[in-house]
């Protein structure tokens, strides 16, 4: 199953409130934080929305 790598890249500051809220959904509150999401259409949804802010990899998830 693939995952995403989701960082935050820019500041919040002076930012839609929607955007604002998207990413404080996703939990990405600080510069430089990363969260792993599972890939779906609803997360893809909200990272669309504020691409402009965040970085995004793909992650194979690994089987141990």
């Amino acid at each position: 199953m693939k995952k995403l790598k989701i960082t935050l890249k820019k500041s919040l500051i002076d930012k839609q409130k929607k955007h604002k809220m998207t990413l404080k959904a996703l939990g990405l509150t600080k510069i430089g934080k990363t969260r792993i999401f599972p890939d779906n259409k609803a997360i893809r949804g909200m990272v669309n929305q504020v691409s402009y802010m965040v970085e995004v990899e793909e992650v194979k998830h690994e089987t141990k």
